[in-house]
């Protein structure tokens, strides 16, 4: 039997039907309370509002959960890599060994790009920020690699080379930045490995990233590949409703992604971290400036809107970052900062009370920054690292015969009927 939450608004009352997720989620299906009522609902920033049923990602706030497709992230980031996770995302299922060869071969084959993009690279100037290239760019390949229009059969062969090339795009943005020749992909290297040669190689001088931080940076983007309804996947989706093709709402979604409180937060961190080595404070003086509301100085990496517990990512990371700063030996003041913050939150009291332990974007700053990437870059290994995450989502929509085209109402607080006055009279 269906379940009903009872609205009643004057003399009316109506029956709206609750919708139950696999997880015990429940929402009130308001589909047809402006049709049934005139009202609607006001929400700003969405927060009390599912705006689709998806089977991607679950998420738990409250119990640190966050699963893809049901698996829980603790065991992908045990047992998986990027590359399996994101044919899990995009595909609903784990791979056999042949999907996987397959979707593998596929990466290879398409990280090249056609020379005539070094052309488009050329014309933006050095310093161009990265993601403004990334997502002109992603856009540009939508020119060359479909015609805006929905096939179906083609999914899994453009969400490869969309998930390849974006890498090669990626690399070739830093390069760009820094007036380095451009570094062609190299087939023998697996997908982690062939981004940080691309980044980092010169053409006398291969770069050969040592195991420990490939593994950390597979780590990284496979516990950044997908995060439920957040800013930028409601972006690719938004967009995607219009029927836009798949480059054009990823190209969306690396706009979302670029503002400084959804992909820039890991850059926030490190410019936090800059401000108190520089300032000379110490990491006791900045926790007790954070816990004064009136010093205006906020603790960056700390707490998360959806996890009212420890970030389930923020724990795997912390254990990497243990584990990679250890075996690099890296001497930078910097990472003394952040682990003298982590180690003295962890155990105040103020901090502990409120649940505000440090986050996904506290260690994969500290952990990028080891590794010798600039913060420039941070946001744009998350856009590579989510791009599953946005195919999956965009392939869900389309696959869904009841998705509409996205069109929010508004409580409108302008004013009223006026009449125009004529220039010679203002």
């Amino acid at each position: 039997m269906t379940r009903t939450a009872t609205l009643t608004y004057g003399d009316q009352t109506i029956e709206l039907p609750v919708i139950e997720g696999t997880e015990g989620e429940l929402g009130v299906d308001i589909s047809q309370l402006r049709a049934k009522t005139g009202l609607i609902t006001l929400d700003p920033g969405f927060g009390n509002t599912g705006a689709c049923q998806s089977g991607v990602t679950f998420i738990d706030g409250d119990q640190g959960i966050l699963r893809y497709r049901g698996l829980p992230i603790e065991q992908l980031a045990e047992h998986s890599t990027f590359v399996e996770t994101a044919w899990l995302l995009i595909n609903g299922k784990l791979p056999n060994k042949a999907e996987l060869d397959q979707f593998s071969k596929r990466l290879t084959k398409h990280a090249p790009l056609h020379e005539g993009f070094k052309n488009h690279f050329e014309g933006f100037p050095l310093n161009a920020p990265p993601m403004a290239i990334l997502s002109a760019m992603i856009n540009t390949l939508s020119s060359s690699s479909c015609d805006g229009k929905l096939h179906e059969d083609d999914i899994d062969d453009l969400s490869a080379k969309l998930m390849s090339k974006v890498r090669t795009i990626a690399a070739y943005s830093y390069r760009r930045s820094l007036g380095l020749p451009f570094i062609y992909p190299d087939p023998k290297l697996r997908y982690v490995a062939n981004f940080l040669h691309m980044m980092f190689s010169m053409p006398y001088e291969q770069h050969i990233a040592s195991q420990e931080v490939v593994d950390a940076l597979n780590l990284i983007l496979m516990l950044h590949a997908d995060h439920e309804q957040n800013c930028s996947t409601s972006t690719v989706r938004v967009v995607g409703s219009s029927k836009a093709n798949l480059y054009a709402s990823c190209a969306a979604g690396v706009g979302a992604l670029w503002g400084p409180l959804h992909g820039g937060a890991n850059v926030a961190v490190l410019e936090m971290l800059e401000a108190i080595h520089e300032g000379g404070m110490s990491a006791a003086e900045a926790l007790a400036l954070a816990k004064d509301k009136q010093s205006g100085f906020k603790l960056m990496g700390f707490g998360h809107r959806v996890y009212k517990n420890f970030d389930p990512r923020a724990l795997i990371l912390k254990r990497a970052a243990d584990r990679v700063l250890g075996r690099l030996g890296v001497q930078d003041p910097l990472l003394d900062v952040a682990r003298k913050l982590e180690e003295l939150a962890l155990i105040d009291p103020y901090f502990v009370e409120r649940k505000l332990y440090p986050n996904v974007d506290f260690y994969s700053g500290i952990i990028m920054r080891a590794m010798g990437i600039p913060t420039s870059m941070f946001t744009v290994i998350f856009a590579i690292g989510r791009m599953p995450g946005w195919i999956a989502h965009w392939k869900e929509q389309n696959h869904d015969r009841a998705s509409r085209i996205a069109r929010p109402r508004q409580i409108y607080i302008g004013p009223k009927e006026q009449v125009y006055t004529p220039m010679d009279q203002r």
